[in-house]
């Protein structure tokens, strides 16, 4: 299956992106934690065997599943000619500005690293110490740096691939992300998107990555194939959002017509509009209680005589009636993380109780830990299929947030 086709949060799932968690995850430290956006250090073997575990399910549910890292190493091999340009950039990024040190890292990766190992060793990052005793007297900072000093920071957040892009009917919305530690997270899509036979000159940009606005994928749901949902967030914000309506509303590519604003709390543990509420069945989300109630969402429509003359409606109501409307169902149910247990939801919607991923209607893969939560939506009829999280809830997402769907039944 070529191209990007999905219009729904429900339908069958065909074809979905994964990041199998790597080593970056051990340049992880105690003090590195809150600038890498991490709570604490997930144990690498066992969360690649969660993981591992997932694909599996995914697998036997009929889902193709491609990973970033391969595909990447893909168009290296296809296109030689762009790994230079791509290293470089690459490092730019990752705030490498001398040319000296450009020069040093160059010369590193092309002459100890090929093919996947190159593109692996990418994502992890470059440590001081590796680079040989040498790169301790490039300047008065490498003299006076620790062992353990980081030359280009590694990015464990990969494995959450919802986040760097959005899948919007046969485009794409390719990110700003809101830290500077996963910016650099778009650069294997925007070359996938370039140069992959799978994608190239079959995908639309609605976002870019070189916007000023911040947005991330997770606050990205797609209602209806003419209803996107964006969330105004911690990592997303309005002129992201407007530019994102403009363009989408002025492209012949795009069916999208009304794209709602969700104004949730900014919050660590509301991060994303996906770890407040997510579909799982044509009338059944999974919600947070923290947001039930009045509910504050910005209907943003294109103009009659100029579509990028956006018409914004402030929409004063609560999220049942929000989604009746705008999904044309007449009866919407709400399950509540934790159910009616203060304590549970709180713990569990932590745990991503609430970031579920539908891979079919009724039928929603979750964290085995949020064992209350599943139990509940079992009782609601939904087919739960659990898989283990010990270690890859430590990076704060759930099934949602690690897979980037591609490919969904029309």
């Amino acid at each position: 299956m070529k191209g990007i086709c999905v219009r729904s949060e429900i339908k069958p799932l065909k074809k979905v992106l994964l990041h199998r968690p790597g080593r970056e995850l051990l340049n992880l430290t105690p003090d590195k934690l809150p600038e890498l956006l991490f709570d604490d250090i997930p144990f690498l073997p066992v969360a690649q065997q969660e993981h591992d575990a997932f694909a599996q399910i995914l697998r036997d549910n009929g889902v193709e599943v491609v990973y970033l890292e391969d595909l990447m190493t893909e168009v290296l091999s296809l296109h030689p000619e762009v790994q230079e340009p791509f290293l470089h950039q690459w490092l730019v990024e990752g705030n490498i500005r001398t040319r000296r040190w450009q020069d040093e890292c160059m010369k590193y990766l092309n002459d100890n690293f090929k093919g996947k190992a190159l593109v692996e060793k990418t994502m992890e990052g470059i440590t001081l110490k590796e680079m040989g005793a040498e790169a301790f007297s490039y300047s008065l900072q490498d003299l006076i740096a620790p062992l353990d000093d980081l030359v280009v920071a590694p990015m464990p957040n990969l494995y959450f691939t919802r986040d760097p892009f959005a899948s919007v009917g046969t485009g794409v919305l390719l990110h700003k992300m809101y830290s500077v530690t996963r910016c650099r997270e778009t650069l294997y899509a925007d070359y996938i998107f370039k140069y992959h036979p799978d994608f190239e000159g079959l995908v639309t940009r609605y976002y870019d990555r070189d916007l000023h606005a911040n947005i991330e994928g997770g606050d990205v749901l797609n209602l209806t194939e003419d209803t996107l949902a964006i969330g105004i967030s911690q990592r997303t914000c309005p002129d992201a959002i407007e530019a994102a309506a403009r363009n989408l509303f002025s492209s012949p590519d795009s069916k999208i017509r009304t794209v709602l604003a969700f104004d949730i709390p900014v919050c660590r543990a509301f991060m994303h509009l996906d770890t407040v509420f997510t579909q799982i069945d044509v009338d059944k989300y999974t919600v947070h209680p923290a947001i039930l109630g009045p509910l504050t969402v910005y209907e943003i429509t294109p103009g009659q005589d100029d579509p990028t003359d956006l018409r914004i409606r402030r929409v004063d109501s609560d999220l049942e009636h929000i989604l009746e409307e705008y999904t044309h169902v007449d009866n919407v149910k709400l399950i509540h993380c934790g159910g009616d247990d203060l304590i549970a939801a709180a713990r569990e919607q932590w745990n991503d109780g609430s970031n579920t991923l539908c891979i079919a209607p009724g039928k929603i893969v979750v964290y085995q830990r949020n064992d209350v939560t599943n139990a509940i939506l079992r009782d609601n009829g939904l087919t739960v299929l659990e898989m283990p999280s010990a270690e890859l809830s430590r990076g704060r997402g759930g099934p949602r947030c690690m897979s980037m769907p591609l490919v969904r039944a029309e």
